[in-house]
Order: structure tokens, then C-alpha cells, then sequence
């Protein structure tokens, strides 16, 4: 146990949370569901080994490549609990050369700050496998990597040296970033390992920026651009005939908003509400219903708002719910 108290376990079960935290923001399970994790012999190893436990939780698929295993109770512990979740553990001689085809994420967990000198097999050829998947031009067309705290071969201060290093997409920088990670020039730079105390950051000017919520990782610096047209999602749902709708319409909105409310929605009351005054202009805003009956709907406003006085000039209005959790719009 360390000055502070934290034991080894903690802290690695702490990182790997990060790293599994991490790589669910970003890779959304739709579309990234093998996820292959590359374990090391030390603690970046271990980090992986939780990783892989809190991704099969969170619905992914992992698997683990973990060729030179640790006795220590510890690991052996971590390779127990996944065993227990049946997670295949794939040897390096079963990888395909090319990963592109049977993974959707490679996680790099192989080595840490700690490593030094030159990778061992089959360390060596497992980097070489990532360092081409990593220039593959076109990102669409292979698995993303995602490096624990430093990528597998770089130097911890000085980076990529030879420049012929893994180029990984995603570094989940765990406690405070390492100097190598000024280098990266992925799109995805994450902080993980939300523990340290603020005398701990006083003590070695750490200016670590504030997590979110009760999130357990941070993204550091810009977030990338994004092509907007990609961000559209298939929506299928089954057809709603004419013959399936109560003939009141307000029978039906209350039996809808019940099914919305059960299934646990945030704020399932609140609408879209859009007004014209009488030239004609449109007005939308986000209101929240107060009731509703056979009279109508009732929402919390003042008669003095602008809603008010575009329907004391135009009694006609729109409202819209968007209940996107039920793949459902009314």
C-alpha cells in the first residue's frame, strides 16, 4: 500500500474503469463490438485485464491476448474473473496478421511509463501488427487502437524516436499525462484515474482539468470535427397502422406518455412547441407540459412570454415530443 493508502488493485482497478469508460464514449457499441485488448506481462497489462472485465459489462465483446502471463495473486485473480465471464483469451499464433476483419477496437495495453529498452517477443511482432494496422490511410477500413497511458514502444518523455512507432487513435493518459503524450496526434486524447488527492497535485504542479459528472475519464484538448451526415442512425421500428391508434387522440398521447414515463425517460414532458404571430414569423421553443385533458394541453409559461403573445395572436401552435429512447416522435 502506497503514502496515500491505495493499494495496487485499487489503482489498477481504477485505471482499467478509465480505459473501458474511455473507449465507450467514443466507440459506440452499434458499431464497435469486438474489442481485442493486448495484455502485457506489468501493471499497463493488468490495466487491460479490467478494461476487459468493464467493456463485457458495458456489452461489448472482448477478447485477450495475454502471451506472457504474471503469477502474482492479482493477475491471476483478474484472468480468473474473466474466465468466469467465459471472455476468450486468443494466443498470439491464433491473431490474424491482419486484425482488420475479425476486430472492431485493439486495445494496447502491453507496456507502460516503467518499460524501457527494446520489446521482447512476441511483444515485438504484436507492436509491428499494430504499427501496420495504424497506417492504414483509410481509418474506416480498421479497427481503431486505443493506447493505456503511453503506446507500446514509445519513449516516455521523447515519443515516437524512431518515428516508425504505433500511431495509436485513442490515449487514455492515466493519473496525469506523460511528457510522450505531448507527441500524440490522435483525435481522441483522454485522462483516466480519478483519484489523486489535491495535495498530491499541489506537490507536483499537476493541473489536472475537472472531470465531469461522475465520470471517470476527461477529454484533453479539441474535440474533433465530425462529418455531420454520419451522425444519422438507422431508425427501424415496426409500422404503426391507423387501425393500432385509439380513435381519441388524447386517450392515445396519455396511453403514450404513461409507456414513456415507465420506461424511466428524462423529462418525458418536454416538448417542442412552435408558434406563428400574425406576420407570419415562427417561433420554437422547449416547454415543459403542466397537464393534459380532452381540453387540450397545458404547459408552464407566463402570459407575458413570447409564446403568449404569438397565441393571442394566432390560437394555432405544434408541439413535438421526442422520445428517443423509445424510437418514438409525436
Amino acid at each position: 500500500m502506497g503514502p496515500l493508502g491505495f493499494s495496487v488493485d485499487q489503482l489498477m482497478e481504477l485505471a482499467g474503469l478509465s480505459v473501458a469508460t474511455a473507449v465507450a464514449e467514443v466507440y459506440k457499441l452499434s458499431e464497435h463490438t469486438r474489442v481485442l485488448i493486448i495484455c502485457g506481462p506489468g501493471n499497463n497489462g493488468g490495466d487491460g485485464l479490467v478494461a476487459a472485465r468493464h467493456l463485457y459489462h458495458f456489452g461489448y465483446k472482448p477478447f485477450v491476448c495475454y502471451p506472457k502471463r504474471t503469477a502474482k495473486p492479482l493477475y491471476s485473480g483478474l484472468v480468473t474473473q474473466l474466465e468466469s465471464l467465459a471472455i476468450p483469451f486468443v494466443p498470439v499464433e491464433d491473431l490474424p496478421q491482419d486484425l482488420s476483419g475479425q476486430y472492431d477496437i485493439v486495445i494496447d495495453a502491453m507496456f507502460g511509463f516503467s518499460f524501457h529498452g527494446a520489446p521482447r517477443p512476441p511483444f515485438d511482432d504484436l507492436i509491428q501488427m499494430l504499427v501496420s494496422l495504424s497506417v492504414i490511410g483509410d481509418s474506416a477500413k480498421r479497427p481503431p487502437i486505443v493506447s493505456v497511458d503511453i503506446p507500446s514502444g514509445w519513449h516516455v518523455e521523447e515519443g515516437d524516436v524512431s518515428g516508425g512507432g504505433i500511431k495509436p487513435d485513442m490515449l487514455v493518459s492515466l493519473t496525469a499525462p506523460k511528457l510522450c503524450a505531448k507527441k500524440f496526434t490522435g483525435p481522441h486524447h483522454f485522462l483516466g484515474g480519478r483519484f489523486v488527492p489535491p495535495p498530491i497535485s499541489s506537490k507536483y504542479g499537476l493541473e489536472l482539468p475537472p472531470y465531469p459528472g461522475t465520470s471517470m475519464c476527461v477529454r484533453i484538448g479539441k474535440v474533433p470535427s465530425v462529418d455531420i451526415s454520419s451522425l444519422r442512425e438507422n431508425y427501424i421500428s415496426p409500422e404503426l397502422l391507423e387501425t393500432q391508434v385509439m380513435p381519441n387522440p388524447f386517450d392515445q398521447f396519455r396511453t403514450w406518455f404513461d409507456e414513456a414515463v415507465t420506461a424511466g425517460l428524462r423529462e418525458p414532458n418536454a416538448m417542442a412547441l412552435t408558434t406563428v404571430n400574425k406576420a407570419g414569423k415562427p417561433s420554437s421553443r422547449m416547454v415543459l407540459l403542466k397537464g393534459v385533458d380532452k381540453q387540450g394541453f397545458v404547459w408552464y409559461t407566463n402570459y407575458g412570454s413570447q409564446k403568449a403573445h404569438d397565441l393571442s395572436e394566432n390560437s394555432n401552435a405544434a408541439l413535438l415530443f421526442y422520445w428517443n429512447e423509445m424510437n418514438r416522435q409525436l
